[in-house]
Order: C-alpha cells, then sequence, then structure tokens
C-alpha cells in the first residue's frame, strides 16, 4: 500500500484491510472484487490484484507460508528487488540492500552523483552503494534509518542538514550542492484528454460496465464512458450522434442522449482527463447477449454490462469518478 501513496493515506485502509484478511489464506479465498473494494480509492488497483494472486500462490505454491528466499519472493506477483530486500531485511535480518525514493536522493547527495539518479547507469551505482555500505547485521534496522534519514531530514527542499548524523561523510554539503543533488529528470508531460460517461437509469437501476484484464481499472465496474474530441461548451455536441451509435454496437441499446452541465476533471498517470457527463433521455431495446454478465464467456471481447441499484452501486468495486457519479446520482 505505500507504494506510491504516503503513509497518512494508507492507515485506515490498512487496518480495514488486515481486519478482514488476518492471514494470507483469508486474503487468497477471498474474491477478487472484495479485495478491490477494500482498495477503492488508494489507486494503482493493480497492486490490490498482484497481492492478491501473490497470496495465491503462497497457500498453493507455499502451504501458506511466506517464502523466505530472496529469489522465490522476487518470483512472486507484485514484488521487485526493493520490496523482497525490505521484507527479508526487515523480518528475518538477512542481507538484502534497498533503494527507493528516499534512500535514492540520500545516496546521491552522499555520493555527489550530478546527473539524473534514474538513469540506467546510475540506478546501477546506486544499487552497488547501496551494497557496498550495508552492514553485516542488523541490516534491517539500518535500511530502515537510511529511509527515515532521507525522509526526515535529507528532504528534497530545505534538508535538515545540521541535524544529520552523516553531514561529516556529506560531499553535497560540503560543496553546498543541495539544491542541484539530486538532479531533476525529464518532467513528466502530460496529455489534455475528453472522455465522456453516459448515465442510462431503467426504472430504479443503472448500467455499468466492469472493466477486463489489460483494460485500465481491470476488475472495476464503471459507467460506460469513451474517449471523445472536445465538446462545444454550447449548443448541441458534434460526438452525440456518434456516441449513441457506439453505445448502441457495444451494449445493444437505443439511447438519446442530451449533454449535462455537470462534469469531473481528473488524473490518470500522464493524463489529465476532464469527464463529460451524458444523461439518456430515452432508452430502448435490450442487452446485447455477450454483453450480460451471466451469458457471457470468459474470452468474449464484448465489455461486460449489468443493471444495477443503488446500494448494490455502494457494495461493488468502483472508479474513483465512478463513486463520485454515483454521489451526485443521489
Amino acid at each position: 500500500m505505500l507504494q506510491q501513496t504516503q503513509v497518512a493515506t494508507v492507515i485506515n485502509y490498512f487496518n480495514r484491510f488486515v481486519e478482514r484478511f488476518p492471514d494470507v489464506g483469508t486474503l487468497a479465498a477471498a474474491d477478487e472484487a472484495e479485495v478491490l473494494k477494500l482498495w477503492e480509492g488508494l489507486g494503482y488497483y493493480r497492486r490490490a490484484r498482484q497481492l492478491h494472486v501473490a497470496a495465491k500462490q503462497i497457500v498453493e505454491k507455499h502451504a501458506g507460508q511466506f517464502p523466505q528466499d530472496f529469489e522465490t519472493v522476487l518470483s512472486l506477483p507484485g514484488i521487485g528487488r526493493y520490496t523482497a530486500g525490505a521484507i527479508l531485511s526487515i523480518s528475518l535480518d538477512q542481507r538484502h540492500p534497498i533503494l527507493e525514493g528516499n534512500t535514492i536522493r540520500l545516496f546521491s547527495r552522499l555520493m555527489e552523483l550530478h546527473s539524473d539518479p534514474r538513469s540506467t547507469e546510475n540506478q546501477k551505482k546506486l544499487w552497488e552503494f547501496a551494497e557496498t555500505i550495508l552492514p553485516q547485521k542488523r541490516a534491517g534496522d539500518f535500511n530502515q534509518s537510511m529511509m527515515e534519514i532521507g525522509n526526515q531530514i535529507c528532504t528534497p527542499r530545505e534538508p535538515k542538514c545540521p541535524e544529520c548524523p552523516l553531514i561529516h561523510l556529506c560531499p553535497t554539503f560540503a560543496g553546498k550542492l543541495q539544491d542541484k543533488i539530486p538532479a531533476s529528470g525529464k518532467k513528466t508531460k502530460y496529455e489534455s484528454v475528453d472522455e465522456t460517461v453516459i448515465l442510462v437509469q431503467r426504472r430504479s437501476k443503472w448500467l455499468i460496465k466492469l472493466y477486463k484484464p489489460g483494460e485500465r481499472w481491470a476488475g472495476l465496474w464503471d459507467f460506460p464512458r469513451y474517449r471523445i474530441g472536445t465538446p462545444k461548451e454550447t449548443g448541441e455536441c458534434p460526438e452525440t450522434k456518434s456516441l449513441e451509435s457506439r453505445f448502441l454496437v457495444d451494449s445493444g441499446l437505443n439511447v438519446k442522449l442530451r449533454k449535462s452541465d455537470w462534469k469531473i476533471k481528473h488524473a490518470v498517470t500522464h493524463y489529465r482527463i476532464t469527464l463529460h457527463c451524458y444523461e439518456a433521455e430515452k432508452v430502448s431495446g435490450q442487452l446485447s447477449a455477450a454483453t450480460k454478465r451471466s451469458g457471457q464467456s470468459p474470452d468474449s471481447p464484448k465489455a461486460e454490462y449489468k443493471w444495477a441499484d443503488l446500494n448494490e452501486l455502494q457494495n461493488l468495486p468502483m472508479s474513483v469518478t465512478a463513486r463520485k457519479i454515483v454521489k451526485w446520482i443521489e
């Protein structure tokens, strides 16, 4: 949970998660939808799916016991070199180095590394440095200490150098280069994207779609959405007819759409998305057989749709934007 997410955000999620899944067997036996529901709001849902699959592997291949061999741990879904080293050094005091955001910054300053620490060449140098300075005993305590110094003292801006126990070993401090090291990497270029969400209500139920493996938010439910050109702010959107046609092909439903004034702005990886809302004024037809949950082949390329009332929507795992739409509907 702490990968890509801050501690303050994680605490409540962690407590709820371990209360529901107190051991690896309970997690392995759970339905993926429940795992994703408890993860809802943390983002990067691939982490949750990989955690779930790893739990199953531990139960099936390792009799429910977490492996203690580095290469075996590394082979588990969602675990890379840093995570494997952190787990084994902290829990079993095995001598494995770690490298993550805080220690990358700290080690870059201790090495006076002027170029981008994220480059392949510098990553190799940093891992070698991390291994070289690792003590023979209490490797876990040492690794946690390095992370704490990076997090609490050797901060990105205005590091607290006078408080640092490594001040006399730091060439970056001696050269007053704290503002230059570590070097900034390439700035992420964000792409602005317009998408539309279609709200279709039939009696007291709303049409929702399940994201399939390989899609963004795989395993989560959302209202049908499409990527579109930039809509006009006034008048009828030229995309409306196209949306109605695309939706008919996908779902088997004929709809007459009108554009709502309500919209959401959100970010996903390097996209900055404006989500425009369209409501179906008229609905006719039936969901195509291939799209219904009960009759769908697992290999079907068709999207999986279902009708759900507000109570069911509350219990399904959904994307953050879909959850906002549910609140808006309420």
